[in-house]
């Protein structure tokens, strides 16, 4: 590519930090929001394990800002774990996963300068910053923040059920970080379509952009659909409309909160995998990083992937057994959730396939990789049971849905995306993170957050239901309360744990050890053809890709340049050349 297609870099500090066009420049953006509404997301989390621990009690600390005596009341808890919840899904992990690690590394890993749109890639950040003013906004509402719950069903939502401007403001910033959504997912798309690299052919691209691109379809599909239940529901709170308002309460002319419901959950399934995917790309990756071996069944992997994507727009009607539906259709949605369950059982064994007798290095993104595989799998075992009608019938209002929700699109997408900053961490910032401290981080966080989460289920099996102020006001679960208090003690210790992280992080970003040109001894373009941290531009010259990203151990390799691992754009000897394609 010549040189007019380098565009310039930056000539201010405005541009160079805040309103820059450079895709990297707004991954950092993007982590650094995150980050911080994960910390936000986390502090409420430990406000809620309080509550289930000692009900009614005074928070240490953080119970200086509640007013009063420093306790919970029914009224705040409802705002917690509604908080909790948004933030959780829409201002932490979408843009930690998506928003971060997506526009990060797609331009990079496929060999190009930037992102398609540039300048709608900055839009998309500031819309997002928007919304998150919006959010913190919310907290500070004279009625409190929103207490809707995560799924915001009307009539909870209605002025009626929430008559706090807290409500509306998050209603609305649930609309406006979906169009933020929506201009990333466009830019990706069209970025991954039509800006790979000479020779970069679609199964020749690392896993981890497979993983964003599918996510980025599943987003430009599924997110208008929430974000017109969003204006809708806007509408009834604010200009008296009636789309969710149901007959009985106003006449004729009215609506039916159903209808929410039906629209939240053909958004709600696919999110789900709009945060997953990414994670499973990540780790399909590393694992065959660490493992120096190439990944098991590419191919397969790829199709499980789509075949995950596909199905996950015609299964979301198992949220909804206990609504009322129709028990044929019912039976329908619970053998397209079964189903589901077959593209996920390829990519673990793929997983599994891949470390199996490999030469695996328990770096920290490996080992933060293999922990992803280790709950996700928990997760989706336990979450079969609630993709039955009988069983979901007695589990759906329990914690165990909790229990399993956390497993599958919390934990896996946390330990994911943190296996993801620490792998591509010496690449985005030139430094590398402490080693031991990153350890320490890992064991902590696996051992507690599976402790936290599978109590969960086991007080979910015995009956505790969710979105309960204080569970042991009834005789039947007072016996649960001990069981409730050292899980809690758990979450404040897994809490604990990510201050070494914390700490880690902001050290090294401003003052690590300076990171080598390949830190890995991997051979995607990102880490062959770039410095670190890349220029502006990325890549003086695009490079032309011979190869697919996992190819180790190779004996040719091996004996051609004495080292297991060899670039996708890496040109080989002749003779050498000649016998890997004989191999191949």
């Amino acid at each position: 590519m010549s040189e007019p297609y380098l565009h310039p870099g930056p000539t201010s500090f405005w541009f160079r930090y805040f309103f820059s066009t450079d895709h990297k420049v707004i991954a950092r953006q993007f982590l650094w929001s995150g980050l911080s509404f994960l910390l936000l997301g986390g502090l409420l989390a430990m406000m809620i394990r309080w509550q289930w621990a000692y009900p009614g009690q005074r928070v240490p600390l953080l119970g200086l800002i509640l007013g009063g005596d420093g306790a919970i009341t029914p009224s705040s808890y409802t705002g917690l774990f509604t908080m909790h919840g948004l933030i959780m899904v829409f201002w932490a992990i979408t843009p930690l996963l998506i928003g971060a690690i997506g526009n990060f590394c797609i331009p990079l890993l496929i060999g190009a300068r930037d992102m398609a749109f540039p300048r709608l890639n900055m839009y998309s950040f500031w819309t997002f910053a928007l919304s998150a003013a919006l959010v913190v906004a919310a907290f500070f509402a004279e009625l409190g923040p929103a207490t809707a719950g995560w799924t915001t069903y009307p009539p909870l939502s209605t002025m009626v059920g929430a008559p706090s401007a807290g409500q509306t403001l998050m209603v609305a910033a649930l609309f406006i970080v979906g169009a933020s959504t929506i201009m990333g997912g466009i830019n990706y798309i069209v970025t991954v379509i039509r800006f790979r690299a000479p020779g970069m052919t679609y199964m020749r691209m690392p896993l981890t952009v497979w993983g964003l691109w599918l996510t980025s379809i599943l987003n430009v599909l599924f997110v208008p659909i929430l974000g017109s239940a969003g204006l809708l529901l806007l509408l009834d709170r604010l200009a008296g409309t009636k789309f969710f308002i149901a007959g009985a309460m106003v006449g004729r002319a009215a609506g039916d909160p159903l209808l929410f419901q039906h629209l939240f959950w053909i958004f709600g399934h696919p999110e789900v995998y709009i945060l997953i995917l990414p994670a499973w790309g990540v780790i399909g990756d590393l694992l065959s990083f660490f493992a120096r071996k190439p990944a098991y069944w590419y191919r397969g992997t790829v199709g499980a992937m789509a075949a995950v994507t596909i199905v996950s727009g015609l299964v979301y009607g198992h949220h909804m057994y206990v609504a009322g539906i129709s028990p044929m259709l019912g039976l329908g949605f619970e053998i397209l959730t079964l189903a589901i369950s077959f593209p996920a059982v390829v990519l673990f064994v793929n997983w599994l396939h891949t470390v199996w007798q490999g030469s695996n290095r328990f770096a920290v993104p490996m080992l933060f990789a293999l922990g992803t595989v280790f709950v996700f799998g928990i997760g989706g075992l336990t979450g079969l049971f609630l993709g039955t009608i009988s069983t979901d019938v007695y589990l759906h209002d329990t914690i165990w849905v909790v229990g399993h929700f956390h497993l599958t699109m919390a934990a896996a997408t946390f330990l994911g995306g943190l296996a993801a900053i620490y792998f591509w961490f010496p690449k985005m910032f030139g430094r590398e993170m402490d080693p031991t401290l990153g350890k320490l981080h890992f064991w902590g966080t696996i051992v507690l957050l599976t402790a936290v989460f599978v109590a969960m289920h086991v007080a979910g099996y015995a009956g505790q239901s969710r979105r309960l102020y204080d569970p042991f006001q009834y005789g039947f679960l007072r016996h649960l309360a001990p069981l409730n208090r050292w899980t809690s003690f758990a979450a404040f210790a897994l809490g604990a744990f990510q201050l070494p992280f914390m700490f880690n992080f902001i050290k090294s970003a401003f003052a690590g050890k300076k990171a080598g040109a390949n830190p890995w001894q991997v051979g995607t373009l990102e880490w062959t053809h770039a410095p670190s941290p890349p220029p502006h531009y990325n890549y003086q010259a695009i490079p032309t890709v011979l190869r697919g990203p996992h190819e180790f151990s190779d004996p040719a390799i091996l004996q051609a340049l004495g080292k297991d691992w060899v670039g996708q754009a890496e040109e080989l000897p002749s003779a050498s050349e000649a016998k890997v394609a004989a191999g191949a």
